[in-house]
């Protein structure tokens, strides 16, 4: 960071981490040299954000309302994210999912400041001294996408960009996670989908991706730099990899780095919790539940994969706790011999021993699940005739249509309740309305990793993690679930309201961080004995610093 005498009141008027905007007082204007390059009224912090709220619900059209946003933490940092933090239900949705996702389908037009370090396979061999070109060296936390599976678009390449960046701001925003911490990295190594990669406005590379030894070489030479950029303990996000990729590099990476992928391990610690609020709501248990997925991708064995941990926790062996367990991919049933084939090493853990079923709605006529879990990103794949079988074999069916954006949903909420006759436990993947069906209101819960994944990260820097264990999971799951109270299950909410997520993400922090030292994860010392205490002292401060040195003040006085 800058020490306080070096930054003129110009510099300061010009650089985000030290623009107060109409903030700075009538003294700091003029000890500063800044006098009568601003208005003369004097904002507080809290007027400035109700002026913002005021900008920004003026503008008409999503995309718009990104810009702005993005513009807003270009030019005053403590500002956007105090107004995150303050309004962040009218707000989130338009840094984070699902205007993300439009940003990234006209990434060309959206990008404006450089707010990501992009890396391109073109920069083997130097990766090193990209990484040394971002201005802030004091770097604890990455999010990096090669924009390979971006939510339902598929592969994006370089336009996948917007991804890590919304991942950042909410480390900062709901995590508190200092912003100069944080690094959002794209890495380039070419987009095999012609229509993005051969359009005029593309701004990545031309190219195809890279055989797999290639790419495998190229991320090593990543994970490394970055270690010798940042040291250790810097840990590393992958976000929206491609399917084969995700797994292999998690698999590859997970205990010699700090380092986890939210597709694939976030995704599970916030449908777990959901989960585990439906059964609270139905009065069942988790080993009473058999779990289809439809999709059997990242997300789905992700979430598989935890559940798989959690169900042997409530004693099952192996054995038990797959057999509740079923998966359905583009080609059916997830069966041994199946004719299609395309079986992956990491779906063959869940694969059935059985004759192969096609459709959807058969496999819930065999299987009779009581949890149907959407990840497919197949629009309209929960048809009528799956929610009736849903309701027909289920007093309260649970049905999670977890796709991204909400044009990949499985159905909509008007939909399941429409189709179970209100019967049904649900949530969807974005933010949705209040939904009112024969007389009476449903609360529509958004299953979304940002419920985990900003706590998870603020807890792992905080005590500089070694490595992500599958038990780190289960704790951010175990504390969502938690802060669900009698009147959210009354109202069928299957999660804390949107308003707690920023108290959802310190008691994740605080749980991530005892749970570490108890397992000899943590490479801090000495151990704090304090822990709420010792991860609110790490959290970014919403409120403006004094331009004026303090002897100054001191003297004044």
């Amino acid at each position: 960071m800058y020490v306080q005498g070096e930054i003129s009141g110009l510099m300061r008027l010009q650089d985000k981490f030290f623009n107060k905007d109409t903030a700075f007082t009538i003294e700091e204007r003029q000890l500063l040299g800044i006098h009568g390059l601003l208005p003369p009224v004097v904002r507080n912090i809290e007027d400035q954000v109700e002026l913002c709220l005021m900008q920004f619900l003026d503008i008409d059209d999503d995309l718009s309302k990104y810009t702005y946003m993005i513009r807003l933490g270009a030019r005053n940092e403590r500002l956007f994210y105090k107004l995150l933090a303050t309004h962040g239900d009218k707000c989130l949705p338009f840094v984070y999912t699902p205007t993300v996702g439009l940003a990234c389908l006209n990434a060309s037009y959206v990008f404006q400041f450089p707010v990501v370090l992009f890396i391109t396979i073109e920069d083997k061999g130097h990766i090193y001294n990209v990484l040394k070109n971002w201005p802030q060296p004091d770097v604890r936390a990455i999010c990096v996408t090669d924009g390979g599976r971006i939510l339902g678009f598929g592969d994006m390449g370089a336009h996948g960009y917007p991804i890590p960046k919304g991942k950042v701001t909410l480390y900062t925003a709901l995590g508190g996670v200092r912003p100069h911490y944080c690094l959002p990295i794209c890495l380039d190594v070419g987009c095999n989908k012609s229509q993005v990669r051969e359009d005029p406005l593309y701004m990545g590379l031309k190219r195809k991706r890279p055989p797999r030894a290639e790419y495998d070489e190229f991320v090593d030479e990543f994970m490394e730099a970055v270690v010798s950029r940042y040291g250790p303990n810097c840990l590393v996000q992958f976000e929206d990899i491609g399917n084969a990729d995700a797994f292999r590099l998690l698999t590859k990476y997970r205990y010699k780095y700090a380092t986890f992928n939210d597709d694939i391990q976030g995704a599970g610690v916030v449908a777990l919790a959901a989960l585990t609020s439906a059964m609270s709501i139905s009065n069942t248990k988790l080993e009473d539940q058999r779990v289809l997925f439809q999709g059997a991708g990242e997300a789905a064995l992700g979430i598989a994969n935890l559940l798989f941990v959690a169900l042997k926790g409530e004693g099952l062996d192996d054995n038990e706790a797959r057999s509740r367990i079923w998966l359905r991919d583009s080609k059916g049933l997830v069966a041994y011999n199946r004719p299609q084939g395309h079986l992956t090493e990491y779906k063959l853990t869940f694969a059935r021993k059985r004759a192969h079923i096609e459709k959807l709605e058969d496999c819930i006529r065999e299987f009779k699940p009581t949890v149907l879990i959407g990840v497919s990103a197949q629009s309209g794949a929960f048809s009528r005739e799956v929610l009736e079988l849903m309701a027909l074999y289920n007093k309260r069916p649970i049905i999670f249509a977890m796709s991204n954006p909400p044009s990949k949903c499985e159905c909509s909420a008007e939909s399941a309740f429409r189709h179970t006759r209100g019967k049904c436990l649900f949530a969807t993947g974005s933010p949705s309305p209040a939904l009112e069906y024969a007389g009476e209101m449903y609360h529509v819960t958004q299953v979304n990793s940002l419920y985990g994944f900003p706590g998870i990260v603020m807890g792992a820097i905080a005590c500089c993690i070694s490595h992500l264990t599958p038990a780190i999971f289960l704790v951010a799951s175990h504390t969502i679930s938690s802060l669900c109270t009698d009147d959210d299950y009354r109202q069928c909410s299957l999660l804390p309201p949107l308003n707690k997520l920023t108290s959802c993400a310190f008691e994740i922090a605080c749980n991530v961080v005892e749970y570490a030292y108890k397992s000899n994860l943590a490479r801090r010392k000495p151990e704090p004995t304090d822990i709420r205490a010792f991860v609110k002292h790490q959290m970014y401060d919403l409120n403006y610093e004094s331009a004026i040195k303090t002897w100054l003040q001191e003297y004044e006085k």
